[in-house]
């Protein structure tokens, strides 16, 4: 028998990130749903933070995750994470994480381009969603391992249409036939939009699911006092776990995109 070498006596630690914050959304919920994944592998040893300005974390991270809803870097942040991912970081990039939300005079929200670096880096920019109601994903590319193993399935989240930037790698895409609701950039809407996709950066590169919406009651404040369902969406189902899991699993191991 061979000797055991040390990374297989002592497997070296893996420093993550984890972003979860900002509005309209049960950030709660899924801090606590993605640290308890994380937990399964006692190599990752996970710090958490509500925005991108803890710029020596990202810089010294091995990986990061961020769920969030309209928190955009300042510049210098985004600036970290260009240098981190040219280095050869990955980041798992789930639902709102490209957002940047403002609410008009005139009651529709808008998607300033406040943030190009960022968005460049993501690959993509929230525009708009339709209400929220079932919809069909399907696999765009059956031989990644990412999606390999993945059948067609139904969930009921928000379906996002976005502004495209650079060269997306499409692993999950879904048809959408309705425009979105509420928001400025919202009449181009209906076509062919990614669902789950990978975006290189250098030696590095972000994965990013849209999937993933939650929401509680009091997740709309100051809005609306109360909202009156618990949202769960894509939280619910089993594949969703498993998309996780695996995008958790290919940013820890850090080989070409």
């Amino acid at each position: 028998m061979s000797e055991t070498t040390a990374d297989e006596a002592h497997p070296p630690r893996i420093d993550c990130v984890l972003i979860c914050g900002g509005v309209w959304h049960d950030m709660d919920f899924a801090r606590l749903e993605l640290l308890k994944l994380l937990a399964e592998d006692p190599r990752v040893r996970t710090r958490v933070f509500e925005d991108y300005e803890k710029l020596d974390a990202i810089r010294e991270a091995d990986v990061l995750i961020t769920y969030t809803c309209d928190v955009t870097p300042s510049l210098a942040a985004q600036e970290v994470l260009r240098d981190w991912l040219a280095a050869g970081g990955r980041w798992y990039a789930l639902h709102g994480s490209n957002s940047v939300l403002r609410l008009l005079e005139n009651g529709l929200w808008d998607a300033p381009r406040w943030a190009p670096l960022m968005m460049d880096l993501l690959g993509t920019q929230f525009l708009s969603h339709p209400p929220i109601a079932p919809y069909r994903v399907t696999v765009a590319d059956p031989s990644h391992p990412l999606v390999e193993g993945i059948e067609p399935f139904e969930t009921t989240d928000e379906l996002y249409h976005m502004e495209k930037h650079g060269d997306l790698h499409v692993l999950l895409e879904t048809e959408c036939t309705e425009e979105g609701t509420g928001f400025v950039e919202a009449a181009d809407a209906p076509g062919i939009h990614p669902v789950m996709y990978i975006k290189r950066n250098g030696k590095g590169a972000v994965l990013y699911n849209t999937l993933g919406h939650c929401r509680g009651h009091y997740d709309l404040q100051p809005m609306l006092d109360w909202w009156p369902t618990v949202d769960r969406c894509a939280w619910d189902l089993p594949v969703f776990h498993d998309l996780l899991r695996r995008g958790i699993a290919w940013i820890k191991a850090r080989e070409p995109a």
